[in-house]
């Protein structure tokens, strides 16, 4: 791709023609994902439509007028007007040909697309998951010079990034930012030499072939498979709860919580998270309720006393929320007393679920054996029903599912595969 300065903007992006801008950052995970992904559909598209990129810290003054706050950041110019949409963070492939097709239409996106030559990369080891235990069999398999590929349809980090802080993980005395963990344990994998492709659409999974097709393009063969991919947050199952996804409810407190400085926000669940969610969002919201189904909370005592000593957190206990609408800016939550039965609205600005977690399976179309909660089941170490196929992390059926725990199975899993195939 052409790089350009802001001296440069004006004749390179605004006199006419289709255009891609990237401005980009250096030491940027997200920019280091989204770069091969450009070069892949320059290549396709090239005739069709200009790619440029800026260094967004080398040319400040443009980025500001622009109001470019993040990098990646993606625009696509038509005729030297900003058109569609902007793109930025952990960009798919799939979303810039999406906004191509605003761009230079959809049959010409199509019929360029049609072109496109799928191709073969042959590995030693794919890890699906790039979390905690993805990163650390990443690691283990990188250090034993074991040729392996990490796949995610994410940035690296898993959930541990969107988590406030973790107190909990050794070698840290002070708490330690779940995003900063997340980061350095990506990066340590990666200067090793592990192979990232991250931000992907993972678009077929064929575990008995060891192959992973990802962004409808490229299939990954590998002699063995480690699947880290880890949960995701439980739904409500309720009346309004995907309607208001975004627009009123949150699943990340790290994500969304600077949103309500000094508003009313509720929170779903009882547990860990939950508790330990509250006292973060308390930092910015200025009153908290909690609803929980039980008439106790499961959190531990710590996160317990914590909640309640904090005068911004109330409790409605024993109470199960049943549908969600909104009137204006304001979310109205039902919920039912489940002991008396009776039905009461509550009114908030935003709504933060925390209710448990569930494994991410749905790729892999009931090929595993799993136990009765839906988790897969492995051997001592980390083998699963499928000859080559290893799984690692929260995806697994275990009594517990911390960090520390998901970092242990991958250290097994890596270390099992070595001893098998390095």
């Amino acid at each position: 791709m052409k790089e350009i300065v802001e001296a440069d903007y004006e004749k390179e992006v605004l006199n006419g023609g289709s255009v891609l801008v990237d401005f980009y950052s250096t030491e940027c995970a997200p920019c280091e994902a989204v770069a091969p992904k450009l070069e892949g559909l320059e290549k396709l598209f090239g005739k069709e439509i200009k790619f440029v990129k800026i260094f967004r810290q080398g040319n400040r003054e443009l980025s500001d007028k622009l109001i470019v706050k993040s990098s990646p950041t993606l625009l696509f110019y038509q005729d030297g007007e900003e058109v569609c949409g902007r793109l930025a963070g952990g960009i798919k492939r799939s979303e810039i040909v999406r906004e191509l097709k605003h761009v230079l239409g959809k049959e010409k996106v199509t019929e360029i697309m049609a072109t496109q030559q799928p191709f073969v990369t042959d590995v030693d080891v794919a890890i699906l998951g790039a979390g905690p235990g993805g990163l650390t069999a990443g690691l283990y398999l990188c250090q034993a010079k074991i040729n392996t590929v990490l796949i995610d349809i994410a940035l690296p980090g898993g959930y541990v990034s969107t988590t406030h802080m973790v107190s909990n993980y050794p070698g840290f005395i002070d708490p330690q930012p779940g995003y900063l963990l997340g980061h350095n344990m990506s990066e340590q994998t990666k200067q090793c030499g592990t192979t990232y492709k991250v931000a992907v659409d993972v678009t077929k999974v064929d575990l008995q072939k060891k192959e992973i097709t990802i962004d409808n393009q490229e299939t990954i063969r590998a002699k063995r498979i480690v699947v880290a991919t880890g949960t995701s947050p439980n739904k409500m199952g309720i009346p309004g709860e995907v309607e208001f996804r975004g627009k009123g409810i949150s699943y990340c407190a790290t994500c969304d919580a600077k949103y309500f400085g000094d508003k009313e926000v509720i929170v779903v669940g009882g547990g860990n998270s939950a508790i330990e969610e509250a006292d973060f969002i308390a930092k910015f919201a200025s009153k908290i309720t909690i609803i929980h189904q039980f008439d106790q909370l499961q959190a531990n005592k710590t996160a317990q006393e914590k909640a309640f000593s904090n005068p911004k957190i109330s409790f409605l206990l024993s109470h199960e929320p049943r549908a969600i609408k909104k009137d204006g800016d304001k979310m109205m939550v039902e919920v039912e007393d489940m002991k008396t039965k009776e039905m009461k609205t509550i009114t908030a600005d935003g709504i933060f679920v925390f209710i448990g977690l569930k494994p991410n399976l749905e790729i892999f179309n009931n090929q595993f054996e799993l136990d009765e909660w839906g988790y897969i089941k492995t051997d001592e170490d980390k083998r699963t029903n499928i000859e080559g196929v290893f799984a690692v992390g929260d995806v697994t059926s275990k009594k517990y599912r911390q960090i520390t725990t998901a970092i242990a199975d991958g250290t097994i899993a890596a270390i099992s595969i070595t001893r098998e195939i390095g």
